[in-house]
């Protein structure tokens, strides 16, 4: 049997994996365990799916209990499973980490004083690094960076207008979802040509949601700043609001800093406007005004943060779709194009409704691509050329 890098894409409502081979990065296993909702649910794909589906029993206890689980599984069902190193999603890296690094001690000091920053990701993406560890404690592991791939903004689009102590200090935009850009880039020439390196933005949208501006294939602006509240509405974060409002909540409302965070950060976008859910699958289904409402709205958010960074990059010559929403959501994507037809967007309503790969009209003026994400295979790829 083959040598393999395993990859733990710990989000914040669900736990990716991957095998890939060492030598080829052929793809063996890829699967979900997905938290949302009372009881864990898996799926996989992949030569090793049917080992690690066969008979799979999964037990409420968040994030820790599902990653130790998995683990074992793979320890349990796949005979002779040789690892050679671990690959992790990591949310935010800070100004320190730009690029994907080998896991030390110290490494993982500096990156649990970034968890206040990314609280809904960073505990659960050191879990994982931990598990990893108490399994196989001489196991290589290697961090990357869903911040890397941002910082190549240009200096004005990082900064806050702040006193420029802070900026100094680090207080700036850093952007998220930074796997999933570097793998539309990667992967954008094969699909648009020479267009990928033209005037791009990047829609990932899911239960977290952001935009990218690339040109060249690089990001030079993006919607989430310093965390990754900021930006679109998501599906239970509200995304950017007014500082004054946060003011408000604390000062004349009485709210604690921690029951603002929480309503920001768990009980508000899609859940908030709605009151019903955060998934946009169950807004759909309901015929309640307040669901269409939320669906508007973060339709009308999306398209406006388009405009925004369409400004940014002085035009659009190609507007991606992936994530959750963005590959699947047909109904959603047509709410964002329908606001952005001022732009020459058109899309094909029957290429759209069967989510195909292009799905603007011939006569548009923007080509519009679904593209599936994959976080995993850029950390497949650093973790080999880390440890070779």
């Amino acid at each position: 049997m083959s040598a393999f890098i395993l990859v733990l894409n710990t989000g914040s409502s669900s736990v990716k994996f991957a095998l890939y081979d060492e030598v080829k990065l052929d793809l063996h296993l890829r699967g979900v365990i997905d938290e949302a909702g009372d009881t864990p649910t898996i799926q996989a794909t992949g030569t090793f799916a049917a080992q690690i589906l066969d008979g799979a029993v999964l037990q409420p206890g968040g994030h820790k209990v599902q990653v130790k689980w998995l683990l074992d599984r793979l320890t349990q069902q796949i005979a002779g499973l040789e690892l050679v190193a671990a690959g992790h999603r990591v949310v935010h890296g800070g100004r320190d980490f730009a690029a994907p690094m080998r896991v030390d001690a110290e490494m993982l000091a500096q990156l649990e004083t970034l968890v206040p920053l990314a609280p809904a990701h960073q505990p659960h993406n050191l879990a994982g690094i931990a598990a990893v560890a108490a399994a196989w404690p001489d196991l290589p592991q290697i961090a990357c960076f869903d911040t890397a791939f941002h910082r190549t903004q240009p200096r004005l689009a990082k900064l806050f207008p702040l006193p420029r102590h802070l900026a100094d200090e680090g207080v700036e935009r850093y952007g998220f979802h930074g796997l999933s850009y570097q793998h539309i880039a990667e992967i954008l020439p094969s699909l648009a040509g020479p267009r990928a390196d033209g005037r791009v933005i990047v829609a990932h949208l899911g239960n977290g949601a952001s935009l990218c501006a690339m040109r060249e294939r690089r990001s030079i602006a993006t919607t989430m700043g310093m965390t990754a509240l900021d930006g679109l509405m998501m599906g239970t974060r509200s995304g950017a609001i007014d500082p004054g409002l946060v003011l408000h909540l604390i000062e004349q409302r009485g709210m604690t800093p921690k029951a603002v965070s929480d309503m920001l950060g768990k009980q508000s976008g899609l859940l908030g406007v709605s009151g019903i859910s955060g998934d946009v699958r169950i807004l759909e289904a309901s015929s309640d005004p307040c669901a269409i409402e939320a669906l508007d709205l973060f339709a009308y958010r999306a398209t406006r943060e388009i405009g925004s960074l369409m400004a940014a990059l002085g035009g659009l010559d190609i507007l991606v779709f992936t994530g959750g929403i963005g590959e699947h959501g047909a109904a959603m994507r047509a709410r964002i194009c329908d606001g952005l037809g001022w732009a020459g967007i058109m899309l094909d309503t029957s290429a759209n409704a069967r989510n195909a790969a292009t799905i603007s009209h011939v006569e548009s003026a923007v080509r519009v691509q679904v593209i599936e994400a994959n976080e995993e295979l850029p950390i497949a790829r650093a973790t080999r050329a880390l440890i070779a």
